[in-house]
């Protein structure tokens, strides 16, 4: 499934903004305080909704005050995305619909539905539709022999009203488009690498199928790759010698007391050194990699800044895997200031972000016909970023 459209009312610096027509690896640049890593977060907090509540939600991000958009006048916070999804055989457009409130200390899921057309033709068709913690959905809606009235509706009520409906009914598989998008986004992975914590051994027992949003389990992910699939730790592996310098080899390795470390062999020296002992840029261009190669691909990825720490001719191998990556089926979404990585993108794939009026707005560099007449003749997004085409982006 891919997230073809954002749309977005009140949320921190966007105030009333749209995003269509979304490509598969999407890069985002702009001055600090644009907006990209609030972007971000709207991924971040619909996950977080969907794991625990719209409460908790708005609680680790300071409160519903501190997340809807300054001079809002009390209006409500609108989160609305398209995405693609087969059902009944067929690609569909579904819209995701989301709008919250926060009032008298109180959040409250005020309206929430997903909708998509049946046919061809016609108007799309509410297929979860709630209002303050109740109302129905359809439990036969790839039936498309029954025509819209004959479709059965369950009406339901939720235990409390800032619950998702897509967190319950989500977890049965007669609500389809339901049970669909609750996976999409329990899937999704907003990165927050922090190279410490990757660094050190661990407990064996833990969670090791994916790498975490932090990377503190980078030593399970490493040892259940080696042990189950080792053509993938070998692809890893082969990518590591290549773009670092002395490493010939990575080992998990258990610790007598039951742990678990890295050691990154040295062609020059006979024995491996501990992660303590590799540099930040070699940590963490394993994990990207780990990440990038994993067997089954998050549906949607998000990454701030990879640039840091890695070496300014790495960046383009590292663009590369991550439109390799969204090929194999998961969405990126990057944010970059760097010339560098810029370099290595397409125009259709660059999108910066502005603010006017103290609000965040999205420019698109293929709407830029100055752009892109300079990409045809040759010329490179970094360099005609660094040298001012790109209207409105200098803080200056």
């Amino acid at each position: 499934m891919k997230i073809e459209t954002i749309r977005l009312r009140n949320f921190r610096a966007f105030r009333d903004v749209e995003l269509t027509n979304l490509p598969d690896f999407c890069v985002l640049v702009g001055a600090n305080g644009t907006g990209k890593s609030t972007l971000f977060d709207v991924f971040g907090f619909l996950k977080d909704c969907l794991t625990y509540n719209a409460t908790t939600a708005f609680g680790t991000r300071g409160g519903f005050g501190e997340v809807v958009s300054r001079d809002s006048q009390g209006d409500n916070i609108e989160i609305e995305l398209q995405f693609r999804m087969p059902i009944g055989g067929v690609e569909r457009l579904v819209t995701y619909h989301l709008e919250l409130s926060g009032r008298d200390n109180r959040v409250l899921v005020e309206r929430e539905f997903l909708r998509y057309k049946r046919g061809r033709y016609g108007s799309p068709y509410h297929f979860l539709d709630f209002e303050r913690g109740e109302g129905n959905a359809v439990v036969n809606e790839e039936d498309f022999n029954k025509s819209e009235e004959q479709l059965d509706r369950e009406e339901q009520k939720l235990d409390r009203p800032d619950v998702l409906a897509i967190k319950g009914l989500g977890q049965f598989q007669r609500f389809k488009a339901a049970s669909s998008f609750r996976h999409l986004i329990e899937n999704w992975h907003v990165s927050d690498f922090h190279i410490s914590m990757a660094r050190g051994s661990k407990e064996v027992a833990g969670y090791s199928e994916h790498l975490s949003a932090n990377g503190e389990n980078l030593q399970l992910v490493a040892d259940y790759l080696f042990k189950h699939h080792r053509d993938v730790f070998n692809s890893i592996l082969s990518h590591m010698v290549e773009r670092v310098p002395g490493v010939s080899d990575i080992i998990p390795e258990p610790t007598p007391d039951g742990r678990l470390l890295l050691k990154f062999r040295d062609g020059a020296f006979e024995e491996p050194f501990i992660d303590k002992f590799v540099s930040d840029g070699t940590i963490k261009m394993f994990a990207y990699l780990t990440l990038l190669y994993d067997p089954n691909p998050h549906p949607l990825l998000c990454v701030e800044e990879p640039e840091n720490q890695l070496y300014p001719t790495l960046l383009w191998g590292l663009a590369e895997e991550f439109r390799r990556y969204a090929r194999r089926g998961g969405q990126v979404f990057v944010s970059t200031h760097s010339p560098d990585f810029l370099n290595a993108t397409r125009v259709d794939e660059v999108i910066w972000l502005v603010k006017r009026d103290g609000y965040a707005k999205f420019l698109r560099a293929s709407d830029d016909e100055q752009i892109v007449s300079s990409v045809q003749s040759g010329d490179q997004m970094g360099y005609l970023w660094k040298q001012g085409y790109f209207n409105e982006v200098d803080p200056n």
